[in-house]
């Protein structure tokens, strides 16, 4: 059908909170860096609103914002854009979405957000 597969937003989406990650809190961690200190995150929740599909050879750009959250929880809103040179489909929305994220520790169990991932610490 020449269009990317709607699975295909999943980890599209998990790079781009990985990557955000990355420039948060003292120089940012690495998600194995959180792992390896026994900090999990994990989904619990996806939803995901299609708006117009994006096509082989898109550029896509996702744009990651934290939007709430709790003592062991975390909530992000994306959106997808296509990214192109004609300014007729440059911008073009292709995707809004929501996760929220439990932490956990190493046995599953849930555990406190460290305070400079809180979602407090970002407003």
């Amino acid at each position: 059908m020449g269009v990317a597969h709607h699975a295909a937003y999943i980890p599209w989406l998990e790079i781009a909170r990985t990557e955000m990650l990355r420039g948060e809190g003292d120089g940012g961690l690495t998600y194995a860096q959180m792992e390896a200190v026994g900090l999990f995150l994990v989904i619990t929740k996806l939803d995901i609103q299609f708006k117009r599909p994006a096509r082989y050879d898109d550029i896509v750009r996702i744009d990651t914002t934290v939007s709430g959250g709790g003592r062991a929880r975390l909530d992000h809103a994306y959106t997808a854009h296509r990214v192109t040179n004609d300014p007729a489909t440059n911008n073009e929305l292709l995707v809004t979405a929501t996760t929220t994220l439990a932490c956990v520790d190493a046995s599953g169990r849930p555990s406190a957000l460290p305070d400079w991932l809180r979602a407090d610490s970002h407003r």
